[in-house]
Order: C-alpha cells, then structure tokens, then sequence
C-alpha cells in the first residue's frame, strides 16, 4: 500500500514537473518569439557624432588641386606639373606657388609658432640636395616639431611597397634634371586621384627643417610630400592629431577598419596575419595622456603615438621544454631613435636565445636604435588602445615586388551613387516609410573564405561620402552616414527594390557601428554564402550627398545595383480610364491636312499653339492658378478659341478652332469645358497672335518652350524633315494624352507639379521602368529645387525618355550601341 501510494505520488510529481516544463518553456518560447518579433519591427538605428579632431580637405584648396568639373563655387583652377615647369624654365626663374605661398597662413589657422620661421629651398638648406639618397626607406621618415605622427606613421608604410610609393611620389622630378623649384605627388581623395603641385620652399628655423624630415641631411622627397598633404589640407596646422587610417587610404585608395583593444574578435590575430599577407597598411596608438604630450610609458612606448605594424608572422620557437609557434609582431616608432619597446622580444631581449638562427635570418633582425622592434602578440593587446587597417584594392600592387607570402589579394567591387531628395534620399531604418527609397545593391558571396572552419564568407563594407560643399570656408561638413545588410530569402520572389513591406518584416544581419558625421564609415563581417542587400543611407531624410560604397572580400563578390531594369512596361489602368481612346481619325485627319498646309505636317510653332490651348489647364496650375474645375483660379473662364473682328472666325482659324475641338474634346469634357460656349463670348483671344493677358495667360507665361516642342516633334520625326505628319502627330497625341493623365493621377497636392518622392511610381503608370541611377539624373534635369517636377518638365521627362529609349532599341538591334547599356545611354544623351 504504501509503495503504490509512493508510486501515485511519483507519478503526480512527475505530472507537475512536466507541466511545469512544459508552461515555461512555452512562456520562454512565446518571450522569444515577441522579442524577436519586436527586433524586426522596432529595429532603431543609433546616431553618434565625433568631434573633428582637424579639417577635412577644404574646398577652397580642394577645387584648386585638380578638380576639373564644374561646381556650384565657379570654374575650378588646375595646375599642371609639366606646364608650370616648362614655363618656369623657359622663363628662368624659380616655381611660386600663389595658391600655397610662403607665408604664415600656409603654416597655421589659429595656433602660432613660437619662433620666427624661414622658408627656404633645398639648395639654400644643404649643398648638394637630392629627392632620394640611396633610394628610399622607411627610415627616411623623421618627425620634426607638428604632431602629425598619424601621417608618419602611414608615409612609412607608403615605403614598402614600390609601386604605391611612386604612384604617390612620382618620379619624373629631380633637384638635377629639368629642375625649376615645382614639385608634384598624388593623393587619392573621393573615389579619384588628386594631383597636387608644390613650390620647394620649405619652413625652417636657423636653417634647419622644423617639421617632417630624413635622417639624411640633404634627402627631401618626405618633407616635399609632407608639404604637398599640408597644402591639401589648407596648412600645415590642419594636420595636427589625425587618424593613420585616413592618410593610409589617401595614399592608397584603400578600405580602412578601426578596432578597439577592449572589443577585439576572438581570431583578431587571424585577421591581422591575412591583413599582411594582403599587404594592408597597419598603424597602431595608445590612448593619449591628457596631461602630458606623448608621454612616454614604463614600458617605453608614446601615448597619443602613431607606430606602424610592419610585420605579422608565427616564429618558430624552440625551448628546452617544447617547440612550437609563437605569434609575433614587427612595429615601428616613427621618430626612428631609441625610443623602443623595452619588453619581451624588444631588442636583446633573452627571448630571442629561443630562435633558431635560421628563423632570425629570414625575420632580418637587427638591434639598431632605429625605432623597429617586436613584441609578442599578447602584450601587443596589452599595451596598445586601437590597430588601424587599410586594405589595398587588387590593382594596387604588383605581386613580382611583394615579400614572399604577401601575394593573396582582396577581391573588390565599387559603386557610385547619390542621395536625391525626395527621391533616393530616405534616412536610415528609422523612417521605414522612406528608408526603401534608397539606393540598394546585392551582393552575391559563393565560395566560403579559405580555411575557415565555419563555411562563412568575409566582407569588408566601406561607405565614403564625396565631395562634401556646405561649408566650403570652414572645411567639409560630413553628414551622418551608415549602413544595412539583409540577406536575401533562397526562395521566393522579393521585389527590386525591395519595398517598404520587406524592412518592416525582415531585420537586418549586418549594419554599421553606427551612423556617423566621418568621410567613410566600414565594418567586417562573417556571413554564410548567400546574396545580401546592402543599403547605404545618411540617418536623416531628404540629406543630399555624393558616396562611393566598396566592398572588399576574400572570395569573389558578385555586386549590381539591386533595382529595375530600365525599358518599356504597360501602362497603368487608371491612366487608360482617365485618357480614353481618341475620337475616330477621319474627320482629325481633315482638319489636320487643312492646319498642316502643302506640307502635310506641323512644324513646332504649329504644334506649340495647339499644346498650349490643350494643355492650359496644367500650364496655368504650374503657377498655382487652377481652381480645380475648368476655368482659372478667381474665376475667369479659360482662355477662348480664336474669333474674327466681326464675331465670326475667319476660314484658317476655323480649321484650327476645328481641329482642337476634334482633338480636345475628351479632355475638355473631362474638365466639364464647353468649347461651344466659349466661342459665343465676345472677348476675343488669339493663339497665334500677341494679345494682352488675361489671368491665365500671365499665369501661364510662355506655355510650352521651344525646346519641349522641337523635343516632341524629334522623338517622332522618323524622316527628319523638322515636323510632324498626320500618323507621327496622332501617335504623339495618344502619348500626351497618356502622359497629362498620370501628371493628373500623381499630382496629389493639386499644386500643377508631381511631387519628385512620386516620381518613379508616375514613370511607372506612365509603362517606365527606371533604376535609382537614372531616377536621380531626371530628379536633378527636370526638378525644381523644392522636390517638385512641373507639368510641362513632366512633359519633356517622358518625351526624352521614350525617345532615348527607342532610339536605343533600335540601333542596338542593329549593333550600334552593342558596347555599352540602355543605361549608359541615358546618362549619355538624357543632359544633351
């Protein structure tokens, strides 16, 4: 009894505990769900901003060193090296470069020197000066008094690496051949390469140099092209306190990662032997002392110092326990003296007893005071705050000059692309309504990195904006920019673009630190193979800006512009019910051949004067007169069909008034227009005469240009004869008709303009289909600068882009245009 008791109550505890169970891992399972629920639709994206520690390029220097296009801030001034030079020695005298002079502004913009400054050039400062003594090292790279060890540290590594380092530096100048005081290097800025040209007039005191210098008294390339980023950057001042990583990308026009030490990833060491094998430019710092400038630790390392990682590699190590492999790194101080790691593995350390001779002759080792030491990897993280990486695009290098196990390369793909408002413009995950609007591109990962235990794929994001202008007196203005990455469903159709329903219930795998006001915002990033969406945004909406979008990976990387493809499509329904078919042609084609004369066909005056009547009401709209019915705003009737002097109208402007009843019957019903009516009233209004205004016509100004008509009249001149006949001009007429009803069905403000946010969808009802590329091109040709495209430029929008189009299509089928896209087309013709 009392074991089947015992058995009753193990078996009712048994029953409680899996209710219990079961109820709480329901309840956890419900919590989850809800919790992953609420990060696919309340995912909220963090905005940071940092404090410029010094001026981006300014514009006032930018546009005189070598931009080329025309901008907002007039035409720009282009220095060319060789020009200059010829002519200083055509002319015998000495480069002065006005844009950069020898004075103090070029020196500092608030802070000044505490001694009087001399500028001198090389032959007044040594006897015999030299670009290069016994070619060039990283041992040429001495600091002098301006804190600017970031750029140090990135010229550095330049050294390195031979192809970078003339592509930098070129050398097609000399202090020997063809000498005349003018000097240039480039700098890669904003997805392009900048050449900058420099006097050699350098800033001393008692004749020596004061900043960057070589340990060779008479070598000058590195004070030379320290001069030439000064000058880029509006003064010497303007490069105090910077990050490696922006001089590294500079030199280089490569993609650059900040890591913190207190947030490394497990395989950071992985990463940084990959990054070397890459041949990526590494710097590294410690966290300043606010009291004391570059105040030098027990340990003899320089707080607020940029040290450059020179090499990363596994040495082998034999010790009287085990042999095996230690993880190692090469670093360098800048400064180039004594000023070493005095730790484990710094120079002479017992450490080294441990390395076979044979290990130390490949590492080349030396115990030098030259700034160069080692350090194991572990006390590399105990000792340094932030490593920065700037990895090299693959055209960079040349594989025959890169040391033995550097020769992997990054695979690369770029684009361009622009924020428009209220068109491509839409703010980040946020403002989900908008967030769609902007430019998205896939990218396809097929092959797992090599070695990688998890299958997964490596990914480097890098977002740049370009050419920032809003304050072109105080330097560049960054906007707050950042990032997103979704990942593609394997299955299924999604739209392209992804619409507004995919982000409010898909969460993002990826997406930047945060968005941030910096030139290029980057991160890593270990997804399965796959294609994945990246979407580049500022974080606010209606944020106008220029951006270049690199993505790096191990593997290759398949990346297009996730968006329509451009061409024809149908035309909306609600468009063909607001624009129903024309009346029969029989009596159109009457009228039209009397209007026409002996000809047969209307050239663009003719057709300018049947448009403007048709379309008045829109024209007037344009200037906020419409009233909403059929008349003009403060109720004046719409403007009347020709009439004679005694009331009834002479036989021409018969056959005109006829053959617009003919053709806008329809419309002018639409509108509840009684063209009969209109002709009994007395005031007379001639179309092809000049008559005083009424409301609507000095509302309306000038109606159609003569650009859109002789538009119109090209995109359907099949002959070239410069006008229209019956067939062409029925054709256009269906088209207007067409296109005036989308303008009516998307201008929802009834304001006469279509709102440049409704743009694409009204391209669309009119049976376009366009990408986010050519999208902003019609935004900036045909928009106002309020966000709004008017009627008639609604008109000449869809004129160009059937034409071009067309034209397109047709000579592409006959090979004509077998090199290049319908895209690359447009671009070409839609401005001309």
């Amino acid at each position: 009894m009392a074991g089947q008791n015992g058995g009753g109550n193990f078996g009712a505890l048994i029953q409680g505990a899996g209710k219990q169970l079961l109820n709480q891992g329901g309840q956890a399972l419900l919590n989850y769900g809800a919790q992953a629920l609420g990060n696919i639709i309340n995912e909220v994206f963090q905005k940071k901003e940092v404090e410029q520690k010094r001026f981006l390029p300014s514009i006032k220097n930018y546009k005189v060193l070598g931009e080329t296009r025309p901008s907002s801030f007039g035409p720009a001034t282009y220095q060319d090296f060789k020009d200059i030079r010829s002519r200083c020695l055509a002319e015998g005298r000495r480069f002065e470069d006005p844009e950069f002079p020898a004075v103090d502004r070029s020196l500092y913009y608030k802070e000044s020197l505490d001694r009087p400054i001399t500028w001198l050039r090389p032959g007044e400062i040594s006897d015999n000066p030299q670009l290069f003594v016994e070619g060039y090292s990283r041992f040429d790279v001495q600091q002098g008094e301006l804190g600017d060890c970031w750029l140090l540290a990135a010229v550095a590594n330049l050294t390195l690496h031979r192809k970078l380092f003339f592509q930098v530096v070129p050398d097609d100048q000399s202090f020997d051949e063809d000498y005349a005081g003018v000097f240039h290097f480039r700098f890669w800025q904003y997805g392009r390469w900048v050449d900058v040209v420099i006097d050699d007039r350098l800033p001393t005191y008692r004749g020596k140099l004061v900043f960057l210098h070589s340990a060779e008294a008479n070598e000058f390339w590195s004070a030379l092209l320290e001069k030439a980023y000064a000058k880029l950057h509006g003064s010497y001042e303007a490069l105090k306190g910077g990050s490696t990583c922006e001089a590294m990308e500079d030199f280089t026009g490569g993609v650059t990662e900040m890591y913190e030490m207190s947030e490394l990833p497990p395989n950071f060491y992985t990463i940084l032997l990959k990054a070397y094998e890459r041949n990526s430019l590494m710097g590294c710092s410690i966290e300043p002392d606010p009291h004391i400038l570059e105040a030098e630790t027990p340990a003899g390392l320089i707080r607020g110092h940029a040290y450059s990682v020179t090499r990363v590699k596994y040495v082998d190590i034999e010790t009287p326990g085990r042999a095996g492999k230690i993880p190692l790194l090469r670093l360098r101080n800048p400064w180039g003296n004594e000023a070493e790691w005095n730790g484990p593995w710094s120079d002479k350390s017992p450490e080294w007893r441990y390395i076979p001779e044979s290990e130390k002759e490949e590492l080349g080792l030396t115990f030098d005071d030259d700034g160069e030491f080692w350090m194991s990897f572990k006390d590399f993280v105990n000792h340094f705050s932030r490593v920065e990486i700037c990895n090299l695009n693959p055209d960079s290098l040349d594989p025959e000059e890169c040391p033995e196990g550097c020769t992997k390369k990054w695979e690369m793909s770029v684009f361009e692309g622009e924020w428009v408002r209220g068109v491509t413009a839409g703010g980040c995950r946020n403002f989900l309504e908008t967030f769609w609007r902007n430019p998205q591109y896939t990218v396809t990962l097929s092959d797992p990195d090599e070695g990688d235990d998890e299958n997964k794929c490596t990914i480097i994001v890098a977002l740049m904006q370009k050419n920032r202008r809003s304050q072109r007196h105080q330097g560049l203005e960054c906007l707050t920019i950042g990032f997103a990455v979704y990942r593609l469903p394997d299955y299924g159709h999604v739209p392209k673009p992804l619409d507004v329903n995919f982000f409010k219930y898909n969460a993002s795998v990826g997406r930047s630190q945060a968005f941030i006001n910096l030139r290029e915002v980057s991160a890593r990033f270990k997804f399965e193979p796959g294609s994945y969406v990246i979407v580049p945004s500022t974080f606010d909406p209606d944020e106008e800006g220029e951006f270049l979008l690199r993505v790096f990976s191990e593997k290759d990387n398949n990346m297009a512009e996730n968006d329509e493809d451009i061409g024809m499509g149908d035309v909306d329904d609600r468009v063909k019910e607001l624009a129903p078919d024309p009346e029969p042609a029989d009596p159109v084609r009457e009228f039209f051949t009397r209007l026409a004369g002996s000809d047969g066909e209307v050239d663009w005056q003719e057709l300018k004067e049947i448009l403007d009547y048709a379309m008045r009401e829109e024209l007037a709209m344009r200037h906020g007169a419409y009233d909403g019915g059929g008349g003009v705003a403060g109720g004046g009737p719409a403007p009347r069909t020709p009439l004679g002097p005694s009331g009834g109208p002479p036989q021409e402007q018969s056959c005109l008034e006829q053959i617009l009843c003919a053709l806008c019957t329809p419309i002018c019903k639409e509108l509840g227009v009684d063209l009969q009516q209109a002709q009994n009233q007395p005031e007379q209004v001639h179309l092809n005469q000049p008559q005083p205004y009424t409301n609507a016509q000095e509302l309306q100004g000038q109606g159609f240009s003569k650009d859109v008509c002789r538009s119109m009249i090209a995109m359907l001149d099949k002959d070239g004869s410069g006008g229209l006949g019956f067939e062409e001009f029925k054709s256009l007429w269906i088209d207007l008709r067409n296109w005036r009803a989308v303008f009516r069905l998307y201008d929802v403000e009834r304001r006469g303009a279509v709102p440049a946010s409704h743009l694409r969808d009204a391209l669309h009802s009119a049976g376009y289909t366009v990408n986010a590329h050519v999208l902003n091109v019609l935004a900036h040709r045909y928009g106002t600068t309020d966000g709004y495209i008017q009627f008639d430029d609604f008109i000449m929008c869809a004129v160009r882009l059937k034409t071009m189009i067309d034209t397109f299509n047709s000579r592409s089928s006959g090979g004509d245009y077998a090199t290049f896209s319908l895209e690359e087309w447009l671009n070409r013709t839609v401005y001309s």
